[in-house]
């Protein structure tokens, strides 16, 4: 199942899209006592910017990805860094369970979902998820931090008003941060019989006009991207919408919920 997160989008995607702290890969590692002896596996992977960390800390990841062109890049960076161990796989939520199959039951350390999990069947997940996890392993749910057009902000705001502006319409996604989508995936992890944590990783990043218009367009399917011809004219309006707000410092809260089994 395709979303569109193909084609130019997988060049922004990768370039810039936050990464994760290294904070946040020691707290996933403490959480799941994870060891060079586990496999982790990565939902909705994207690009890799959670998978190819994680490889440092275990024996394997496999990153899952529905997008082929998401998948190729991730292979590619893996490469461009030098980390070998991790597979990528192109799939979905509901082939995890054609994955006990590959991996066998009681396996994985962990399973992580960072900021992809809006995209799933959540319930069904979860449960699902449960035969794969050995004792002490779990599930880790990240979402990192607000997209940059709904910060508390000035520039944010007028970046906001922009892209409603340029796409004619109110801007209403979340991405998953919401606070009523979060106490449902609590609910579902407890129903599943997972033990919960929360723990939140924040940081400043000062940012410029390049960094926001890339981000934007990473958040963009294939079909909503501008075209070629236009990005540029993107680019200009939002320097002029943005300049009187400079300079341009996010505050990022990336928040980690996981489940733990045992």
């Amino acid at each position: 199942m395709s979303l569109g997160f193909r084609g130019d989008v997988v060049g922004y995607y990768h370039r810039w899209r936050r990464g994760y702290p290294a904070a946040v890969i020691d707290s996933l590692a403490a959480t799941f006592g994870l060891t060079t002896a586990d496999v982790v596996l990565d939902i909705g992977c994207g690009t890799g910017q959670l998978a190819v960390p994680v490889a440092a800390r275990v024996r394997a990841v496999v990153g899952v990805d529905p997008e082929p062109d998401m998948l190729s890049r991730a292979r590619s960076a893996a490469v461009e860094l030098g980390v070998p161990n991790v597979s990528w796989l192109l799939g979905a939520d509901t082939d995890v369970p054609a994955l006990r199959g590959l991996l066998g039951d009681g396996s994985v350390g962990a399973v992580t979902i960072g900021q992809a999990l809006h995209w799933m069947d959540h319930d069904t997940l979860f449960r699902t998820l449960v035969p794969l996890l050995r004792p002490g392993g779990g599930i880790a749910v990240l979402t990192n931090g607000a997209p940059m057009w709904l910060q508390d902000s000035p520039w944010s705001r007028a970046l906001l008003e922009l892209l409603e502006e340029w796409f004619g319409h109110p801007i209403t996604g979340t991405y998953g941060i919401e606070d009523d989508r979060r106490r449902r995936y609590r609910e579902s992890l407890t129903a599943a019989g997972f033990h919960l944590g929360e723990q939140t990783v924040g940081y400043t990043d000062a940012v410029d006009l390049e960094r926001i218009v890339g981000s934007v367009f990473s958040a963009l399917t294939d079909d909503v991207l501008p075209a070629p011809d236009r990005r540029d004219e993107f680019t200009e309006r939002a320097g002029r919408a943005l300049a009187p707000c400079a300079p341009f410092v996010e505050r990022i809260d990336v928040e980690i919920l996981t489940g733990r089994l045992g």
